[in-house]
This record gives structure tokens, C-alpha cells and sequence, in this order.
């Protein structure tokens, strides 16, 4: 299978903290991959390193056939941070069809407007993003890195803070992406969305405990869910 991302040996410092200390990975294409484990163990650095954003100490990292940072990946690439990454001062609409011109899409208007009703936000499209709620302005966010079609989606927790109704549809968006043919490299510290995932990568303190199918780690753990898993690897190297 051929992958969407490879990294080789990343190794990233920062604030004098060795972060990664020479990482591997393999994202395959078309597939959902979650990057899972607990706050501050490398997900965001991570990709921050695989959308070309991060300095790094040594390494490779090579997405879609390119040097991680390319300009020629900047219209292939989708990148949705933890915090919002959309215009307080500008409507929905607005904030996404700027987007959309910057990344040149041909009908732009269009575009937008598919965009925003992916993410279940036409009710709100001409509302200001400050006046939205928290989930609601992720969602816009969402909706920016959509418009341009991109064939990789990096998305740094997009579900945290969200409810359950609203994290279940985001799911399902995120599954019909997938079905269409886009990778996903999606992070999580909530380990119940690991089930939702055709691939996992376990992190912990930035070394990879576990990169399987969900059902390969459960039956290689013998846990009963990805939590399980994780404690039972932390455990495990710990002794």
C-alpha cells in the first residue's frame, strides 16, 4: 500500500526539551490514522512536522512525494489546528471563501458553500465566527481546510470539547473523506475514538508504543479497548 506520509527518524528539540527523539511513521493513503495518547507526548509536534510548520533537528519527512512543506503541497494539504484557525471579524461564509480564493479553487462560491454544509454549518454561514460557539468555530475551521479539496487532512484534536451527537457526525464526515479517497492523520487523547480508526499510533513521551489495526492491538494486548492497550504497553516498558 502506498503511503500518504513517511517519516524517518525525526528528532525535534524545543524549549530545550528533547520532544522527538527520532521518530518513525508510515501514514498509508486512504486511510484513517489516529495519532493517540495523552497530552504533551509529541501528537501536535508531530504535525506541525508532517504539514511543514515545525523545525526539526534531523530527519526526514516526505507527504504525497514531497519534502514535508512544499509549496507544491500547499493546495494537497489540509491542516486544522486545536485552536480555531478562522477570522473572529468575519462571517462563516466569509472566512471560508477567503480560503477558498487563497488556495485559487475554481468557483470559490461554490466550493464554500459545499464546504460549510459538509460540516452541518449553513444554518450559521452568515453569522460572525466570534459570536459562535467553541464547537461551532472548529467546525468552521473545518470547513476552511475542506474547501480546497486537499488529499491529505492533518487535524490536531478536532474533536475535543465537542459533544457526543456532534463528535458521532464528525466521525462520519470523517469516515466518507475516507471512503472518497483522502487520508486522514487524525490526533486524540480520547482513546474511545480509536475504534473509529483504520490504523493507530500509540504515543507516548514521543516514542511509537504501537502502530497496528485496532484489532491487532487489541488481540496483541489482550485488552478490551485502546485504553487498555495503552496502559498495558506503558506497563510494559516501564518494566
Amino acid at each position: 500500500m502506498i503511503d500518504a506520509v513517511e517519516v524517518e527518524g525525526l528528532r525535534v528539540v524545543r524549549g530545550g526539551r528533547l520532544v522527538l527523539p527520532g521518530l518513525d511513521l508510515q501514514v498509508p493513503a486512504g486511510q484513517i490514522v489516529g495519532l493517540l495518547g495523552p497530552s504533551g507526548g509529541g501528537k501536535s509536534t508531530v504535525m506541525r512536522a508532517v504539514v511543514g510548520v515545525q523545525r526539526v533537528d534531523a530527519g526526514r519527512v516526505e507527504v504525497l512525494g514531497l519534502p514535508a512543506g512544499h509549496p507544491d503541497l500547499r493546495h494537497r494539504v489540509g491542516y486544522v489546528t486545536q485552536a480555531p484557525s478562522v477570522y473572529g471579524d468575519l462571517t462563516v461564509a466569509e472566512n471560508v471563501l477567503h480560503f477558498a480564493r487563497l488556495l485559487g479553487v475554481r468557483d470559490s462560491a461554490s466550493a464554500a458553500r459545499e464546504a460549510i454544509e459538509r460540516v452541518d454549518l449553513t444554518s450559521h454561514a452568515r453569522s460572525r465566527t466570534d459570536a459562535l460557539s467553541g464547537g461551532q468555530r472548529s467546525r468552521a475551521s473545518l470547513a476552511a481546510a475542506l474547501v480546497g479539496r486537499p488529499e491529505l487532512l492533518v487535524l490536531d484534536e478536532p474533536t475535543v470539547g465537542l459533544d457526543p451527537v456532534l463528535r458521532r457526525d464528525l466521525w462520519a464526515l470523517f469516515r466518507q473523506l475516507a471512503d472518497d479517497g483522502v487520508t486522514l492523520l487524525i490526533s486524540s487523547h480520547v482513546m474511545d475514538e480509536a475504534s473509529r480508526c483504520d490504523r493507530l499510533v500509540l504515543l507516548r513521551e514521543g516514542q511509537v508504543l504501537a502502530d497496528e489495526t485496532p484489532t491487532a492491538l487489541l488481540e496483541r494486548t489482550g485488552a478490551a479497548d485502546a485504553e487498555g492497550a495503552f496502559l498495558f504497553l506503558v506497563d510494559g516498558a516501564a518494566t
